[in-house]
Protein backbone atom coordinates (compact mmCIF):
# COMPACT_ATOMS: atom_id res chain seq x y z
CA UNK A 1 0.00 0.00 0.00
CA UNK A 2 1.15 3.55 -0.71
CA UNK A 3 2.29 5.90 2.05
CA UNK A 4 -0.50 8.10 3.47
CA UNK A 5 1.69 11.20 3.93
CA UNK A 6 5.22 12.60 4.11
CA UNK A 7 4.61 15.14 6.89
CA UNK A 8 2.23 13.80 9.51
CA UNK A 9 1.64 17.13 11.22
CA UNK A 10 0.87 19.17 8.10
CA UNK A 11 -2.14 19.55 5.82
CA UNK A 12 -0.58 17.95 2.78
CA UNK A 13 -1.73 18.13 -0.82
CA UNK A 14 -0.60 15.80 -3.58
CA UNK A 15 -0.21 17.16 -7.12
CA UNK A 16 0.25 15.50 -10.48
CA UNK A 17 -0.39 16.20 -14.15
CA UNK A 18 -1.54 14.30 -17.22
CA UNK A 19 -0.89 14.91 -20.89
CA UNK A 20 2.62 16.35 -20.92
CA UNK A 21 3.76 14.11 -23.77
CA UNK A 22 0.70 14.54 -25.96
CA UNK A 23 0.67 16.11 -29.42
CA UNK A 24 -2.82 17.55 -28.97
CA UNK A 25 -5.09 18.82 -26.26
CA UNK A 26 -4.48 20.52 -22.93
CA UNK A 27 -2.34 19.44 -20.01
CA UNK A 28 -4.39 18.68 -16.90
CA UNK A 29 -3.33 18.80 -13.26
CA UNK A 30 -5.03 17.80 -10.03
CA UNK A 31 -4.50 18.58 -6.36
CA UNK A 32 -5.85 16.29 -3.65
CA UNK A 33 -5.91 16.49 0.14
CA UNK A 34 -6.76 13.15 1.72
CA UNK A 35 -7.64 12.39 5.36
CA UNK A 36 -4.57 11.49 7.46
CA UNK A 37 -5.89 8.02 8.24
CA UNK A 38 -7.06 7.36 4.69
CA UNK A 39 -6.78 3.80 3.42
CA UNK A 40 -7.49 2.53 -0.07
CA UNK A 41 -5.80 -0.66 -1.19
CA UNK A 42 -6.73 -0.04 -4.83
CA UNK A 43 -5.09 3.38 -5.06
CA UNK A 44 -1.99 3.41 -7.29
CA UNK A 45 -0.19 5.27 -10.04
CA UNK A 46 -2.84 5.92 -12.71
CA UNK A 47 -0.59 4.46 -15.43
CA UNK A 48 -0.71 1.06 -13.68
CA UNK A 49 -4.52 0.95 -13.58
CA UNK A 50 -7.09 0.02 -16.19
CA UNK A 51 -9.48 2.69 -17.43
CA UNK A 52 -12.33 0.98 -15.58
CA UNK A 53 -10.41 1.02 -12.29
CA UNK A 54 -9.35 4.65 -12.77
CA UNK A 55 -12.93 5.75 -13.32
CA UNK A 56 -14.09 3.86 -10.24
CA UNK A 57 -11.32 5.38 -8.13
CA UNK A 58 -12.09 8.83 -9.50
CA UNK A 59 -15.50 8.75 -7.81
CA UNK A 60 -14.04 7.33 -4.60
CA UNK A 61 -11.42 10.07 -4.44
CA UNK A 62 -13.97 12.81 -5.08
CA UNK A 63 -16.15 11.46 -2.28
CA UNK A 64 -13.37 10.70 0.23
CA UNK A 65 -10.97 13.63 -0.19
CA UNK A 66 -11.05 16.53 2.24
CA UNK A 67 -10.48 18.75 -0.80
CA UNK A 68 -9.72 18.23 -4.48
CA UNK A 69 -9.48 20.32 -7.63
CA UNK A 70 -8.60 19.88 -11.30
CA UNK A 71 -7.26 22.53 -13.69
CA UNK A 72 -5.98 22.63 -17.25
CA UNK A 73 -3.87 24.73 -19.60
CA UNK A 74 -4.75 24.55 -23.29
CA UNK A 75 -2.50 23.80 -26.25
CA UNK A 76 -2.20 27.46 -27.28
CA UNK A 77 -0.84 28.41 -23.87
CA UNK A 78 1.46 25.37 -23.95
CA UNK A 79 2.91 26.64 -27.24
CA UNK A 80 3.48 30.07 -25.69
CA UNK A 81 5.06 29.14 -22.35
CA UNK A 82 6.28 25.53 -22.97
CA UNK A 83 4.95 22.31 -21.51
CA UNK A 84 6.90 22.43 -18.24
CA UNK A 85 5.64 25.90 -17.37
CA UNK A 86 2.14 24.94 -18.49
CA UNK A 87 2.18 21.85 -16.25
CA UNK A 88 3.28 23.91 -13.25
CA UNK A 89 0.68 26.57 -14.05
CA UNK A 90 -2.05 23.91 -14.12
CA UNK A 91 -0.87 22.57 -10.75
CA UNK A 92 -0.86 26.06 -9.25
CA UNK A 93 -4.38 26.64 -10.57
CA UNK A 94 -5.57 23.37 -9.04
CA UNK A 95 -4.05 24.23 -5.65
CA UNK A 96 -5.61 27.70 -5.80
CA UNK A 97 -9.09 26.17 -6.21
CA UNK A 98 -8.84 24.01 -3.08
CA UNK A 99 -11.33 24.85 -0.33
CA UNK A 100 -8.63 24.02 2.25
CA UNK A 101 -5.27 25.78 2.17
CA UNK A 102 -2.47 23.20 2.28
CA UNK A 103 0.58 23.56 4.49
CA UNK A 104 2.80 21.35 2.38
CA UNK A 105 2.80 20.33 -1.30
CA UNK A 106 3.88 16.94 -2.63
CA UNK A 107 4.63 17.01 -6.36
CA UNK A 108 5.18 14.08 -8.71
CA UNK A 109 8.41 14.42 -10.66
CA UNK A 110 11.46 16.61 -10.20
CA UNK A 111 10.36 20.06 -11.40
CA UNK A 112 8.08 22.59 -9.72
CA UNK A 113 7.95 26.29 -8.99
CA UNK A 114 7.06 27.52 -5.50
CA UNK A 115 3.39 28.27 -4.92
CA UNK A 116 3.03 31.34 -2.71
CA UNK A 117 4.98 30.62 0.48
CA UNK A 118 3.93 26.98 0.90
CA UNK A 119 6.87 24.53 1.14
CA UNK A 120 6.95 21.75 -1.42
CA UNK A 121 8.74 18.48 -2.08
CA UNK A 122 9.29 16.95 -5.53
CA UNK A 123 9.23 13.17 -5.54
CA UNK A 124 10.30 11.18 -8.59
CA UNK A 125 7.66 8.51 -9.32
CA UNK A 126 5.72 9.92 -6.41
CA UNK A 127 2.45 8.68 -7.90
CA UNK A 128 3.62 5.17 -7.04
CA UNK A 129 4.73 6.13 -3.51
CA UNK A 130 2.21 8.51 -1.91
CA UNK A 131 -1.56 8.21 -1.81
CA UNK A 132 -2.32 11.88 -2.37
CA UNK A 133 -0.10 12.05 -5.47
CA UNK A 134 -1.62 8.83 -6.82
CA UNK A 135 -5.09 10.27 -6.25
CA UNK A 136 -4.09 13.44 -8.10
CA UNK A 137 -2.68 11.38 -10.98
CA UNK A 138 -5.99 9.53 -11.29
CA UNK A 139 -8.09 12.70 -11.30
CA UNK A 140 -5.84 14.46 -13.80
CA UNK A 141 -5.81 11.42 -16.09
CA UNK A 142 -9.56 10.69 -15.97
CA UNK A 143 -10.61 14.32 -16.43
CA UNK A 144 -8.24 14.72 -19.37
CA UNK A 145 -9.31 11.45 -20.97
CA UNK A 146 -12.92 12.56 -20.79
CA UNK A 147 -12.02 15.86 -22.46
CA UNK A 148 -10.18 14.05 -25.27
CA UNK A 149 -13.08 11.65 -25.82
CA UNK A 150 -15.34 14.67 -26.28
CA UNK A 151 -12.88 16.15 -28.80
CA UNK A 152 -12.90 12.83 -30.63
CA UNK A 153 -16.53 13.41 -31.62
CA UNK A 154 -15.38 16.56 -33.46
CA UNK A 155 -12.31 14.99 -35.05
CA UNK A 156 -12.75 11.19 -35.18
CA UNK A 157 -10.03 10.84 -37.80
CA UNK A 158 -7.33 11.28 -35.11
CA UNK A 159 -8.66 8.47 -32.89
CA UNK A 160 -8.39 10.54 -29.72
CA UNK A 161 -10.86 8.22 -28.02
CA UNK A 162 -8.06 5.65 -28.04
CA UNK A 163 -4.77 7.55 -28.06
CA UNK A 164 -5.96 10.61 -26.06
CA UNK A 165 -3.62 12.80 -28.14
CA UNK A 166 -0.43 10.84 -27.47
CA UNK A 167 2.03 10.31 -30.36
CA UNK A 168 0.90 6.89 -31.53
CA UNK A 169 1.60 5.68 -35.06
CA UNK A 170 -2.09 6.02 -35.90
CA UNK A 171 -2.21 9.60 -34.61
CA UNK A 172 0.86 10.62 -36.59
CA UNK A 173 -0.51 8.96 -39.72
CA UNK A 174 -3.70 11.00 -39.32
CA UNK A 175 -1.68 14.21 -38.95
CA UNK A 176 0.24 13.38 -42.13
CA UNK A 177 -3.00 12.72 -43.99
CA UNK A 178 -5.36 15.38 -42.61
CA UNK A 179 -3.02 18.06 -41.24
CA UNK A 180 -3.53 19.47 -37.76
CA UNK A 181 -6.45 20.90 -35.83
CA UNK A 182 -6.67 23.92 -33.58
CA UNK A 183 -6.11 21.53 -30.68
CA UNK A 184 -2.65 20.36 -31.80
CA UNK A 185 0.50 21.67 -30.14
CA UNK A 186 2.43 23.36 -32.92
CA UNK A 187 5.71 23.53 -30.98
CA UNK A 188 5.79 19.74 -30.61
CA UNK A 189 7.32 17.30 -33.07
CA UNK A 190 4.09 16.26 -34.74
CA UNK A 191 5.65 14.07 -37.42
CA UNK A 192 8.81 11.99 -37.42
CA UNK A 193 10.20 14.13 -40.26
CA UNK A 194 8.29 17.35 -39.51
CA UNK A 195 7.69 17.85 -43.26
CA UNK A 196 4.58 18.81 -45.19
CA UNK A 197 2.19 19.43 -42.34
CA UNK A 198 -1.00 21.14 -43.35
CA UNK A 199 -1.69 23.89 -40.80
CA UNK A 200 -5.44 24.37 -41.15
Amino acid sequence: MLKPYLNKGAIEVGCDEAGRGCLAGPVYAAAVILPKNYKNEFLDDSKKLSEKKRNKLKEMIKNDALAWAVASVDNNEIDKINILNASVKAMHSAIEQLKIRPEHILVDGNRFKPYQNIPHKCIIKGDGKYMSIAAASILAKTFRDEFMRDLHTKHPEYHWDRNKGYPTILHRKAIAEFGITKYHRKTFKLLSTQKKINFN
